[in-house]
């Protein structure tokens, strides 16, 4: 198989290309069998040498079972490694980073437990990939490691799940099928549910309580970062209303409340400053359908704003989370037939200049729709999302950036076969119109 970064001379050494961390979580178990479907699949050079990672031997033995069990097969297959390791002890993340040329994180949330395991895989030479929404654990992590990752040829990539490949992956598709400059794109998610309803694991919600009421302390962080505006090109796009009606979905929307706005932007200004690309102003929507849903939605919103502020709210929040989120996050987490009844698409509207127009001159003269489908967004799409970005990071190695750091989604994979990877995985990427205005 083709080595990856500069640590390829190392990774002969390596008995894995890729190890689960947080194997036996809720949502491990997914990216696990994920995994064993992408290695039974032979689409790598050389197969693919994985093992999970994990405190539990036992419950590490189940999760393979179970992924074995669901792919038809009799048993997992001896050549799956099983590697112990916990979040608290920086031995043994170490021992696991030196084993292998890439860690995917799947152990939340990770504000809390992230940290340690981008260390390791920094400190010892492994390329790390997460799925983290929270725009606070990314860019802490950009600001503390992002110069050791580069002297390392390290690549450490958060984000990889639902939260934000569809987004960024799909600004950059909107961007390359636009013949000419697109300068604007706005996003709508629409989340679409089966009988049984959705259901999110509250490890999500956890992050979400968090993640809000430490908003003051992203602000800090990105000041210390330090990072240069990125320049608006074309007309400036319009900022909505917070409840806004859309005509073209006949339904009331509001700010997606992801991460996806800052990975986004964060692609950006990486893709402006370092590839000289034009930059492409963003906005993300998600479509709630009715006045009652957003009315509904709206007293909730307050209600959790309100309670995310204290810290015997925070408590309240995290401790019940189905009452406080009707029923929409569990700590159980979906049922099979609620995974097997929901879907996603998100749509962009995207605008820009045709070839040889000047966009610092005049009005964008066209438009170009686009759109991203895929199954159930957190542990069916997620693991996809993951996964292939994994096998990216492996196997387009000449199409990363040049050099090792800590990179969003659309930073590190621009260049690579990510999207074709997707769509034959089942998340799918195209084109819906485009239009001279």
């Amino acid at each position: 198989m083709a080595a990856g970064g500069s640590d390829g001379a190392k990774a002969a050494g390596r008995p894995y290309d890729l190890v689960v961390f947080g194997a036996s979580g809720f949502t491990g178990q997914f990216v696990v069998e994920e995994v064993a479907r992408t290695a039974a699949d032979g689409e790598l050079r050389g197969g693919l040498r994985w093992a999970v990672a994990g405190r539990s031997r036992q419950k590490l033995q189940a999760v393979l079972e179970r992924a074995a069990e669901r792919l038809g097969k009799a048993a997992p297959g001896a050549e799956v490694g099983v590697l112990l390791c916990d979040v608290g002890d920086a031995a043994s993340l170490a021992a696991m980073a030196r084993q292998t040329r890439l860690v995917l994180s799947c152990v939340g949330p990770y504000r809390f437990l992230g940290e340690p395991v981008v260390e390791a895989c920094v400190e010892n030479g492994a390329n790390y990939i997460d799925i983290s929404g929270e725009p606070q654990f990314l860019e802490g992590m950009y600001l503390k490691y992002n110069q050791k990752a580069t002297e390392k040829g390290v690549y450490v990539v958060g984000s990889c799940g639902f939260d934000s490949i569809p987004a960024d992956m799909g600004v950059l598709y909107t961007r390359d099928k636009l013949k000419g400059t697109l300068t604007a794109v706005e996003s709508f998610l629409k989340v679409k549910s089966g009988p049984e309803g959705v259901c999110i694991h509250d490890g999500t919600w956890k992050s979400a309580v968090y993640g809000l009421a430490d908003q003051d302390n992203l602000r800090k962080l990105r000041k210390q970062i330090g990072y240069s505006p990125v320049p608006i090109v074309g007309a400036k796009l319009r900022k909505r209303a917070f409840v806004f009606y859309s005509p073209e979905f006949k339904e009331y929307c509001v700010p997606f409340m992801g991460s996806d706005g800052s990975v986004v932007k964060r692609s950006q200004r990486y893709l402006h400053t370092e590839l000289q690309e034009t930059p492409v102003q963003y906005g993300a929507y998600v479509n709630l359908g009715g006045l009652g849903t957003v009315v509904k939605l709206m007293l909730a919103g307050i209600l959790f704003i309100l309670l995310v502020k204290f810290s015997f709210g925070r408590k309240l929040l995290t401790k019940y989370p189905e009452f406080f989120s009707a029923g929409r996050f569990s700590n159980k987490g979906p049922t099979q037939k609620q995974m097997d009844g929901t879907s996603f698409t998100m749509t962009f509207f995207g605008e820009g200049y045709s070839e040889g127009q000047d966009p610092q001159n005049g009005k964008p003269n066209v438009k170009i729709c686009t759109e991203v489908k895929g199954p159930e967004p957190g542990y069916i799409a997620t693991p996809i999302a993951m996964v292939q970005a994994g096998v990216s990071l492996l196997e387009d190695t000449a199409c990363l950036p040049k050099q090792g750091g800590v990179y969003s989604p659309g930073a590190a994979f621009s260049k690579t076969k990510l999207i074709d990877r997707l769509n034959k995985r089942g998340v799918e990427f195209s084109v819906i119109s485009k239009a001279e205005v």
